[in-house]
């Protein structure tokens, strides 16, 4: 059956084939027909047994490949097994030698732990150094020896220990040293410049009268943008112009640089009364005053005084440029007055004398009770504006809250600072005022009683020669 369908179609192939040569030729034989399909099928039965030929022999190759694989797969399934095996024994012989290790290491091993430590802290140590500057070759060292010990696991040499000994005492050694070097600076302004720096032993680095920061994260060393105060300058000034061997005082962070950082961030006078605010800046105008005021009165004061004695001296020369000699005046431009009406002229006289002795007194006493108010009004407000901040930035960060705490403390210093020796100061004044009305009251006294002495004497003269 299937040669059948085979043959028609064959047959059909052909006569479509064929279909234009026969009209071309117009038409074919039957026997010529029977020929051609005689002839495909031989031709068919050809190809088919070339293809049969052709699987075979494939068949037979996959078989070939198929049987060689397997043996393939044997062998390496063997070579597995003594791999595993090596593997077995080798981790046998890794732990025999481990153990043996460490019954020959013995304390050894404490040792190389303890070096190992040691290294570690001398290489943090050394990077934070002053000597570093002048030793930067010594990080390489710790940094292979380090290396060495902790990710290959060998252990450290004769010569690598003696070097770690003999960097460690360099570093003792170096401390207690003063040493003057040439190193590039970067100075406050960004400028860099290469200057001879002094290198107290490994606690600060100064150069011209300065402080420097080394900063071992960028191996770099600045110039302190701000500078201590001025007596620790002075020193430095004093140190870097000495001779070697002379003993010179100077001041030194054992910190290592923490407590100059600190010190250095402290405010100056004038920053600490910036703190202070509108109402600092008032109470500081208040000291002022009051001190010209001060000075103007003991001028003032001291000079009536001096005036007051020479007047003292010559009672019948009285002048008119100091009180003494105006009362005097009053005195003798009366001489026949009676003694109430001559007493009653002094009074005036001497309560005209009076404002002019005490004037602007009473401001300093003003002064004095005004200024610890207006430093209470300056605390007042600063913890106001530290609520403030606490309101709106709570209290994580005292920071925030600094500002109002620094003006309401300052403002309080102030005012007391200015109240105390003002109270003292119109103290002062005062009592130099009325040392001075003392003695006025004192000499008018006299005048009076001198004058009533005096026209009591001319009454018992009078009577006497009434009666003779």
């Amino acid at each position: 059956m299937k040669s059948l369908k085979i043959i028609l179609g064959v047959t059909a192939l052909t006569l479509a084939m064929a279909l234009p040569q026969a009209r071309a030729a117009q038409t074919l034989s039957l026997d010529d027909l029977l020929k051609q399909v005689q002839q495909g099928r031989i031709d068919d039965r050809k190809t088919n047994k070339e293809r049969e030929a052709r699987f075979i022999a494939e068949k037979n190759n996959q078989k070939k490949l198929l049987k060689e694989m397997k043996a393939r797969q044997k062998k390496l399934e063997k070579q597995s097994a003594q791999m595993e095996a090596q593997f077995d024994k080798n981790e046998a012989q890794i732990a025999k030698q481990t153990e043996l290790l460490k019954t020959r290491l013995g304390s050894l091993k404490e040792l190389f732990g303890v070096l190992q430590q040691a290294s570690g802290d001398a290489r943090g140590q050394f990077e934070n150094s002053l000597t570093q500057l002048q030793f930067p070759e010594r990080s390489k060292f710790l940094n292979e020896l380090a290396e060495k010990m902790g990710t290959s696991s060998q252990l450290a040499s004769i010569e690598d220990i003696e070097q770690l000994w003999f960097e460690l005492q360099r570093e003792m050694t170096e401390s207690g040293k003063v040493v003057k070097f040439p190193l590039e600076i970067i100075k406050a302004n960004g400028d860099k410049a290469t200057q001879e720096v002094s290198r107290i032993g490994v606690f600060n680095l100064v150069s011209q009268g300065k402080y420097l920061d080394y900063s071992a994260e960028t191996g770099r060393v600045l110039e302190l943008p701000r500078q201590p105060s001025g007596r620790f300058l002075k020193a430095i000034e004093a140190f870097e112009a000495s001779s070697p061997g002379e003993l010179t005082p100077v001041g030194i962070d054992p910190s290592r640089g923490q407590i100059l950082s600190l010190l250095v961030q402290s405010p100056s006078l004038r920053e600490r009364i910036d703190q202070g605010g509108i109402v600092g800046y008032i109470i500081i105008g208040l000291g002022a005053l009051a001190l010209l005021i001060v000075l103007e009165r003991l001028l003032v004061l001291s000079y009536t005084a001096i005036k007051v004695r020479l007047q003292m001296r010559h009672p019948d020369q009285p002048k008119t440029n100091n009180p003494l000699g105006r009362i005097l005046n009053v005195y003798y431009q009366n001489p026949d007055t009676d003694v109430d009406t001559l007493e009653l002229k002094l009074g005036e006289a001497l309560l005209h004398e009076t404002p002019r002795l005490q004037r602007r007194v009473m401001l300093l006493k003003i002064i004095a009770a005004v200024a610890p108010l207006m430093g209470l009004l300056g605390t007042v407000t600063g913890m106001i504006i530290t609520f403030q901040a606490i309101t709106l930035f709570g209290t994580g960060d005292p920071k925030l809250m600094a500002g109002g705490i620094s003006q309401a403390l300052v403002t309080t210093v102030l005012g007391l600072v200015v109240a105390i020796p003002t109270v003292l100061l119109h103290t002062l004044v005062a009592s130099r005022s009325k040392a001075i009305l003392q003695v006025l009251e004192e000499q008018a006294s006299g005048m009076i009683a001198q004058h009533a002495e005096a026209l009591h004497s001319g009454e018992d003269k009078t009577e006497n020669t009434a009666e003779v």
